[in-house]
C-alpha cells in the first residue's frame, strides 16, 4: 500500500450492506473510509464534498440508481467504482461504465479483497503515473534554457563554413529561409525567420520587421519616417526599416527613447 491513503465511500441503501462492507475494508492500512450514503442523490453530494478515489456503489437505492450517480457525475470528479448488487444482470452495463470491479451479494471476504486488491492497483498506478508528471514539470522549468547560437555551419559552393554570431549584421527572411549578412556578403541558411528568431540572443538580436533581424551593435543611426516607422542605418550604410509593429521590440533595449 502506499503512505497516501486511498479515501474511500460506501453507498449502499441497506445498513446491513454498508456494516459489511465497512468491516472488511477497515482491516486495510491503506484505506481510509470517509463517509457513507444511503441514497443517490447523498452519494452525489457526497463525492462532490469528499471527493473519495473509490466508491463501493450499490447499483439499487432510492433516489437514484449506481448508475444514476455515475452519469450525475460524469463531467466532475468520477471516483473509481467498485459496483456491488444483488442482480447479476447489470453486471455487463457496470463494466460499460468502466467500473473496476462488480460484487455480487452474498459476496465472501475473498472476492472482496481481490476487488479492493484491484482498486488499489489501478488508483495506485494512476498516481505514480501523475508524480511522474509533476516531477518531469518541475525538472522542465528547472533546467536551464538552451544556449543561444554563437555560430553558424555554412554551406555554399560545395565548401563549409562556420560564421560567427557576432559577424551577423543582420538577418533577412527569403520565402521558408533566411539570408546571413555579414562582411558584406549574403549567405543562405535553411531555417526560417521566425524559428531563427527563437535562437538568437535578444540582447544582440532583435526583430524590425517582418522580414529582418539586426544586431543591434551594428546600429549607427536612427531616423524618423512615415507613421511611426523609423530607418535604421547600419554602420556599413545599409538602410533597414524599423516597422511600427516592432517597434517596442527595439525601443526597450534603448531606454525607451524611441
Amino acid at each position: 500500500m502506499s503512505e497516501v491513503k486511498i479515501k474511500a465511500l460506501i453507498v449502499d441503501d441497506e445498513p446491513l450492506a454498508r456494516s459489511m462492507v465497512r468491516c472488511m475494508a477497515d482491516g486495510h492500512a491503506g484505506i481510509e473510509l470517509v463517509g457513507e450514503s444511503e441514497s443517490g442523490q447523498e452519494a452525489i453530494a457526497a463525492i462532490r464534498t469528499l471527493k473519495p478515489d473509490l466508491i463501493f456503489l450499490d447499483v439499487q437505492m432510492p433516489g437514484g440508481d449506481g448508475f444514476t450517480v455515475i452519469e450525475a457525475l460524469a463531467s466532475e470528479h468520477l471516483p473509481h467504482v467498485i459496483f456491488i448488487t444483488a442482480y447479476d444482470q447489470y453486471a455487463v452495463r457496470a463494466f460499460e461504465v468502466h467500473a473496476i470491479d462488480y460484487l455480487l451479494k452474498p459476496f465472501d471476504r475473498d472476492r472482496f479483497e481481490q476487488a479492493l486488491r484491484r482498486a488499489v492497483r489501478q488508483i495506485e498506478t494512476e498516481r505514480s503515473g501523475e508524480l511522474n508528471e509533476r516531477i518531469f514539470s518541475l525538472l522542465a522549468e528547472r533546467r536551464p534554457p538552451a544556449p543561444y547560437l554563437e555560430r553558424f555551419i555554412i554551406k555554399t559552393e560545395g565548401r563549409v563554413f562556420f560564421l560567427k554570431a557576432g559577424e551577423i549584421e543582420w538577418v533577412e527572411a527569403e520565402g521558408n529561409y533566411v539570408v546571413l549578412h555579414a562582411g558584406g556578403k549574403g549567405h543562405l541558411f535553411r531555417e526560417a525567420i521566425s524559428s531563427l528568431e527563437t535562437r538568437l540572443d535578444p540582447r544582440r538580436f532583435q526583430r524590425i520587421g517582418r522580414s529582418a533581424i539586426v544586431n543591434i551593435d551594428c546600429v549607427r543611426e536612427l531616423q524618423p519616417w512615415f507613421r511611426g516607422d523609423y530607418k535604421i542605418i547600419l554602420h556599413d550604410g545599409t538602410e533597414l526599416k524599423l516597422s511600427h509593429r516592432f517597434r517596442d521590440n527595439l525601443n526597450k533595449y534603448l531606454g525607451g527613447s524611441l
